[in-house]
């Protein structure tokens, strides 16, 4: 607890308690944990790499309910600190997927079948998904476009649900005709094209990119057949567009990151299997940062390894490990960056969205920073 909120709570309980009071909650303030302010780089922080490496990224936070991003009154403050009673919200019961727009983040909870959106900026949260039309049964990939409209991916219903910022029903693309075993969507920046990645399957030989028109559903073209040579798939996981409008397809049954053209085209991969660094394991889910850099989450080694455009490796985030913790991981699977550099990774297991921070943006900085209060 910071020393301000501390000095506001004794101020408004002179007028209301008795020295024996004020006498227990003094000491309470002692025993108070009190945390380094200061700029990124203290020894407290979690940076990425480490030491002596020059360091990237710092540990943020870690998001596990609405208790987390929504702010706190000066009442609830109060009241906890006479009651002990501990923070609560609504919670994530299986993440899987997340897509953030200005702060705003979208995690796809499957076992809720909803999407929960937490609202970093304006702390607050709400649901998308719960009622019809546009109600969810399996959500699980998920996409933004420039102007923050939400692309969900409904697996059981085989169809994409387009909503706006606000989780108002847009509309409906899809349809059992249409895919086989759908599991991720992205959109183009400018909302007018999504890409569906059908995973196919041991028995299914689509597995494939599908590209459709956003808004009027019509379907453009497929991408990739089943198979191992350049420009095929097996499992193929999910999709990412490059700065430069290239298209990344996680090819997960392959090992690999596939490179095409806007028009679908084959260009180049990356990755192969192996347990080194730059190689794959489980890889899932797929970003692009704003420095165009490429960030692929890997559900075997718990983390996820940073690429240049190129395909080169620059570095790597997060450990598998059995007990939870900031930057500890047992089944990631989302991950999406923002405007602003922060990543947002997602682990299952531990039901929660690690944020990582641009080492050099400040904490109040940026599309994930609270909004400063008027003075």
């Amino acid at each position: 607890m910071s020393t301000s909120i501390v000095a506001d709570l004794f101020t408004k309980l002179r007028a209301l308690a008795g020295p024996a009071l004020l006498a227990t909650l003094t000491i309470l303030a002692g025993c108070a944990e009190i945390r380094p302010q200061g700029p990124a780089g203290k020894a407290s922080e979690l940076v990425y790499p480490g030491p002596p490496d020059e360091p990237r990224f710092v540990f943020e936070r870690s998001i596990a309910s609405s208790a987390d991003v929504i702010a706190d009154s000066d009442d609830d403050q109060f009241r906890r600190l006479l009651t002990g009673e501990s923070r609560s919200g609504v919670g994530l019961a299986k993440p899987y997927a997340a897509s953030v727009h200005h702060g705003r983040l979208f995690v796809s909870d499957t076992a809720e079948r909803s999407v929960k959106a937490f609202d970093l900026h304006e702390q607050k949260f709400f649901v998308v998904g719960q009622d019809d039309p546009g109600q969810l049964i399996k959500p699980i990939g998920l996409d933004t476009d420039a102007n923050g409209n939400l692309y969900v991916a409904d697996a059981t219903a085989r169809a994409i649900q387009i909503y706006d910022r606000d989780g108002r029903h847009l509309r409906k693309i899809g349809g059992k005709d249409l895919f086989d075993r759908l599991t991720s969507v992205t959109a183009s920046p400018d909302g007018s094209r999504i890409y569906v990645v059908d995973i196919g399957g041991v028995l299914s030989e689509n597995h494939r990119v599908r590209v459709f028109d956003a808004h009027t559903g019509e379907h453009i073209r497929d991408i990739g057949k089943r198979g191992a040579g350049p420009g095929e798939f097996n499992l193929p996981r999910d999709l990412a567009i490059g700065k430069d409008g290239r298209l990344y397809v996680v090819d997960g049954g392959n090992f690999r990151v596939q490179i095409f053209d806007t028009d679908g085209n084959y260009l180049d991969s990356f990755g192969k299997a192996g347990r080194q660094y730059g190689n794959f394991s489980r890889p899932k889910e797929i970003a692009i940062g704003p420095d165009g850099n490429i960030y692929v989450a890997d559900a075997a080694f718990g983390n996820f390894q940073i690429f240049n455009p190129q395909g080169d490796l620059l570095m790597f985030v997060g450990q598998r490990s059995e007990s939870p913790g900031p930057g500890r991981y047992m089944l990631p699977s989302g991950i999406t960056v923002d405007g602003d550099g922060r990543i947002y990774f997602v682990d299952q297991w531990f039901r929660k969205v690690d944020v990582f921070r641009p080492y050099g943006l400040a904490a109040d900085a940026g599309f994930g920073a609270p909004a400063k209060k008027p003075e």
